[in-house]
């Protein structure tokens, strides 16, 4: 029988806490691994939380609106389940007052008074008596990511830690990222070593709160025997549980006389998320003195905590507190992941299995083993191809309506957004009306059954300055304007190149678009991005002389013309499906304007 904490989890650098927006379970509930406990709301997104074991809901610690700080225990779930949930709280007090039967040796009281063994308590190697101990888990870091692999410790035993601080880096079959301490303390014990894989949900740390305890509070029992080191190191039950106190949620200040109005979701370059509108909104703050607040979040950005602190000090003169807080000190936290940048110099060695190769290819070779990344998607190409049999479509398409209307709409879309309109947008609305049109290429396969997405989460695939590729997805991009898809075809660009990207940000997608036409490709034949069943590949853009009707009169003229490529899974798109899709985006892309496109 075992209790397995639920915490709150970290989706972003910047992310301190989230909202509980709904609990799907209730205590006493049997729930299995990965699927859904609750959904939580952050600065950044809302979000599922999915239960790191399976077993029975045992307690759950807050309710439906509560704000609770990241690592802070949501929920306890009993792995055993069949043991009842009364029985939760083990009570190992009771045995320890049996050392009676232990001395056969007369003088047993002797001992006790020879016992000042606070002599030997040197060896305190862990301050970890002063306080709780905080478990830190192995982060669930996509959908279908089921383990993680422990790259660096960045931290060992004993070592101070502050809460947000990196303690070590890990790689999943999606992406590399750090884990951040939950907690200000010591950490007190590593659980697992560099190169182990762990399973979602263990925990690989623990993290002693009470940091300044030293070994000599431990309460010394009554074992006789020499050995007093060992006790120093007992008092670590991994079972203390450890319900902090939620953190205090936002209050708003008297109702403000300012006039706000609607805020833009960007201004200046800067985004603003939702909760940070509404907030803006609720008190009347304007656009302006948004645009005013130094945001200590992610590039800059205003996270609920500036703009609490803006309110709490708008009333008063004009010193706002963000402002010392944002430019001293948010640039001493990049410092510490200088390790990681060192990390990837390994590859110079030689291995047995090289010796093999140099035999033979001989001596004017260069071996370069593939990154964690490369090695990642080496498998997933494979899989993809041994699970889907690949079938691709290719056709011509007159782009140069979406030329003209960018080029139309350029200046006016970068100064209202303070973003460059490129074309992919243009694109990625083409497919999504098309997609509209023919909803059965929107699926993917569970053994025999066919899954149909009601929502476009619309992948778009992304080189990385070190050469790999990442496929950040817009979610609901069907739900949103041709503006919305832009805002997110550059703000997830940009982050994707920046190493930005939270996990919920790759995960979901039920169709892609890849665009070789950057590197003057003409077409090509893209592999399907599993579990999906149809990608789209854009060719290059060029101007060539084609053929049209002109008052019954065939006429040569120039235009903008371009390969598009649909790649599908011949399991469930037959041809004849995959040609309407592929007909419907290029109708949809040629019949653009300035009515079908509002930009």
């Amino acid at each position: 029988m075992a209790k397995v904490d639920v915490v709150m989890p970290k989706m972003g650098e910047s992310i301190q806490e989230g909202k509980i927006l709904n609990w799907l379970k209730k205590v006493g509930d049997k729930i299995e691994r990965d699927e859904i406990l609750l959904e939580i709301s952050t600065d950044k997104v809302d979000t599922e939380v999915p239960s790191p074991v399976a077993g029975v809901v045992a307690q759950l610690s807050y309710n439906v609106g509560d704000t609770v700080e990241v690592g802070v225990v949501i929920a306890y779930i009993e792995t055993d389940v069949n043991a009842p949930l009364g029985a939760s709280a083990p009570a190992p007090a009771a045995p320890a007052p049996a050392p009676a039967p232990a001395p056969v040796s007369a003088p047993a009281p002797a001992p006790i008074a020879a016992a000042p063994v606070p002599t030997a308590p040197a060896p305190a190697p862990v301050a970890a008596s002063g306080g709780a101990l905080l478990d830190v888990v192995m982060p669930k870091m996509g959908e279908s990511i089921q383990e993680g692999k422990i790259l660096n410790w960045l931290k060992k035993e004993g070592d101070k830690v502050e809460r947000d601080e990196t303690i070590l880096e890990i790689s999943t079959d999606k992406v590399d990222t750090e884990v951040p301490s939950p907690v200000g303390g010591i950490l007190a014990k590593i659980l697992f070593q560099v190169g182990d894989t762990v399973e979602v949900g263990k925990v690989i740390a623990q993290i002693s709160t009470g940091a300044s305890a030293s070994a000599a509070s431990a309460p010394a029992p009554a074992p006789v025997p020499a050995p007093a080191p060992m006790p120093a190191s007992m008092p670590a039950p991994a079972n203390i549980a450890q319900a902090p106190a939620p953190a205090p949620v936002f209050t708003p200040s008297p109702a403000p006389v300012h006039a706000g109005g609607e805020v833009s979701r960007s201004s200046g370059g800067r985004f603003y998320s939702p909760l940070v509108r509404s907030i803006a909104k609720t008190e009347g703050v304007s656009q302006g003195e948004l645009d005013a607040i130094a945001g200590t979040g992610l590039e800059g950005r205003v996270t609920k905590n500036d703009i609490m602190g803006f309110l709490q000090n708008r009333g008063k003169a004009p010193a706002p507190v963000a402002a010392p807080i944002y430019a001293p000190s948010a640039p001493a936290a990049p410092s510490a992941p200088a390790p990681m940048a060192a990390a990837p110099a390994a590859p110079v060695a030689v291995t047995p299995g090289d010796e093999q190769i140099y035999k033979k290819y001989g001596q004017n070779i260069e071996i370069i083993p593939m990154d964690r990344v490369r090695e990642r998607i080496a498998v997933h190409m494979v899989q993809s191809v041994h699970t889907s049999p690949h079938v691709t479509l290719i056709a011509e398409a007159d782009v140069t309506n979406i030329v003209r209307l960018r080029e139309r709409y350029r200046a006016e879309f970068e100064k209202r957004e303070g973003q460059k309109l490129t074309f992919t947008p243009f694109f990625i609305h083409g497919i999504i009306e098309a997609v509209k049109k023919c909803p059965m290429v929107n699926v993917s396969v569970e053994g025999t059954k066919v899954i149909r997405h009601k929502s476009v989460n619309f992948g778009m695939a992304t080189a990385l300055p070190d050469g790999n590729l990442i496929v950040p997805v817009i979610k609901n991009a069907d739900m949103q304007s041709f503006t919305g898809i832009a805002r997110s075809v550059n703000d997830l660009a940009t982050r994707a190149r920046a190493k930005k990207l939270a996990p919920d940000d790759i995960s979901g997608g039920t169709i892609t678009l890849t665009n070789f036409g950057t590197f003057n490709i003409l077409t090509g034949t893209p592999i399907i991005n599993q579990p999906q069943c149809a990608i789209v590949g854009l060719g290059a853009m060029e101007k060539r002389p084609v053929v049209r009707e002109l008052d019954g009169q065939d006429v040569v003229t120039i235009r903008t013309m371009s390969y598009l490529s649909v790649t599908v899974d011949h399991r469930v798109i037959d041809g004849m499906l995959g040609g309407q899709f592929l007909k419907a985006i290029v109708d949809t892309i040629q019949g653009m304007n300035e009515n079908t496109v509002r930009i």
